[in-house]
């Protein structure tokens, strides 16, 4: 099913051709990428506005252009919704996106050269914390923690060790494969005992913590980064909150310190997320979606996969498949083949490189948009595995087979924003 765009086919027929094609996409198949989601019709008409017409540097009130009676009312309202729904003393809703959201951190707290910590990227961590191919473990001196090879979890006596020795001006928490509930209260202590500034990224769970699927890190953190998409169902944008002592500093390291004039028409679409975030329906779905993640990490496990860490408690799933004898790359292609949509990715420990890795990562924030329920779990689970079977036979037939039975089950739950 493709939406009508009228001017685009006229003009440019050959990418609204493209655009009809992911619609198609995204309607018929099993979306499990746990960084993906559905936004609503409502964000897809703010992020197409004539807002994309205006240029806006600076804040709301002192701009360096004019004709910002009502773009300042727009950033107003998203700051406003974003400090109601979080509870935080100060926002700021014109980061990009997430990568130079963590940058501005960098830039506000310390200088080059500094000592950084955070989550090591093939443990779970995001390059963004210091991770050495990243700008930010070239201008700065990155360290990172990890977890137990035993139990896939964090051992903060390890971190509080590793802190006390190395000094970090800057401590990351959160992650990009970490399935467990981050324990922010640990953290602060750690970062307290060091001197360091601890920043919460929930760019992966800030829609949990929204719908109160997960603990905040308000009260813990100075500094919360996060991306306004994934289970937050925004915009592909960000936003920096912290405390009001630091504020100024993060706002300077924003603007001018990495950007220019923020994108007002993704402005207003997070505006509108946030809106949408503090209905009562959004907390259903973010217990929906942890709801769902454990039935599946249950159904999984039930079929003999093993779980880092077990299992799950928030929306993620991250699943070594050496004992099923395929590698993540291989069964993340075929899985894709059938309808099933997820990503190859690293474990903790894992002896294959990054580029063919031994495990995949799934989630549950984009079935959970489209209505599906831990009724429908085992089926999903029976899927992911009848396909890491055929990817291990190379049998093309049983993977189009599941492909036909996902659009059919698909087709029953129409997505938020394509349902036309």
């Amino acid at each position: 099913m493709t939406l009508p765009h009228p001017a685009l086919s006229a003009t440019d027929p050959e990418l609204a051709a493209l655009v009809g094609a992911e619609e198609q996409l995204q309607a018929e198949t099993l979306r499990l990428i746990p960084s993906e989601n559905y936004v609503s019709a409502a964000v897809l008409e703010a992020s197409g506005t004539v807002l994309q017409n205006k240029y806006s540097e600076g804040y709301a009130g002192r701009r360096y252009y004019e004709g910002q009676q009502v773009i300042d009312q727009v950033e107003r309202l998203a700051v406003a919704r974003a400090k109601a729904l979080f509870g935080v003393e100060h926002a700021n809703v014109q980061p990009y996106s997430g990568s130079p959201a963590n940058l501005a951190v960098y830039l506000a707290f310390a200088e080059p050269g500094d000592t950084v910590m955070g989550m090591a990227l093939p443990m779970g961590g995001h390059l963004t914390h210091g991770w050495g191919v990243s700008a930010t473990g070239k201008w700065f001196r990155g360290v990172q923690y990890g977890v137990r090879q035993d139990t896939g979890l964090i051992d903060f006596d390890e971190v509080r060790e590793l802190a006390l020795k190395e000094r970090p001006k800057i401590i990351f928490c959160g992650g990009t494969a970490l399935p467990r509930t981050i324990d922010f209260p640990a953290f602060a202590e750690i970062a307290r005992e060091c001197g360091a500034v601890l920043v919460a990224d929930v760019a992966h769970i800030a829609g949990l913590i929204a719908g109160g699927a997960h603990p905040s890190p308000v009260p813990h953190a100075d500094v919360i980064s996060t991306t306004t998409h994934k289970t937050l169902r925004g915009p592909r944008g960000a936003m920096l909150m912290s405390r009001e002592e630091h504020a100024k500093a993060l706002d300077k390291a924003v603007f001018p310190g990495l950007q220019g004039g923020p994108h007002n028409q993704t402005t207003a679409a997070i505006a509108v997320a946030l809106h949408e975030a503090s209905q009562p329906s959004f907390r259903t779905y973010a217990q929906s979606v942890v709801a769902n993640a454990r039935a599946l990490a249950e159904a999984l496990l039930d079929r003999g996969f093993d779980l880092v860490s077990g299992g799950t408690d928030n929306h993620l799933i991250l699943m070594d498949l050496t004992p099923k004898e395929v590698p993540g790359k291989v069964a993340a292609k075929a899985l894709d083949r059938a309808g099933i949509v997820v990503n190859y990715n690293t474990v903790p420990y894992d002896p294959r490189k990054p580029f063919d890795p031994s495990g995949i990562r799934i989630g549950t924030p984009s079935l959970t948009s489209r209505g599906l329920g831990t009724e429908h779990m085992a089926a999903v689970a029976d899927w992911i595995d009848r396909g890491v079977t055929a990817a291990g036979k190379e049998d093309e037939q049983a993977l189009a087979t599941i492909r036909s039975e996902v659009a059919e089950l698909m087709s029953a739950h129409p997505a938020p924003g394509l349902a036309g």
